[in-house]
């Protein structure tokens, strides 16, 4: 609700994250397994939705560990321009 992405976008990535755990077939699937298919979502979506999400998923504990995102975050980009 609060990042300027189009709805459209969230659907299809809400979508391709039921079509994963659905092709795993198994009757139960662990929360930490979806948590990762979510962020790889939100990385590929919106950076700071990113950031967000694995401030709370992977209980980021100090300024370091928002750092180490935000490097994980950057380098793509930071290659991307050479």
């Amino acid at each position: 609700h609060k990042r300027p992405v189009p709805t459209e976008f969230v659907d299809q990535a809400v979508d391709r994250v039921v079509q994963r755990v659905l092709a795993l077939g198994e009757r139960e699937i662990a929360s930490r397994d979806i948590g990762e298919m979510v962020m790889q979502e939100l990385y590929a979506l919106d950076k700071v939705a990113y950031i967000r999400f694995a401030s709370v998923y992977r209980s980021f504990q100090d300024v370091s560990d928002f750092r180490d995102a935000l490097k994980e975050v950057e380098a793509p980009a930071k290659r991307g321009r050479k």
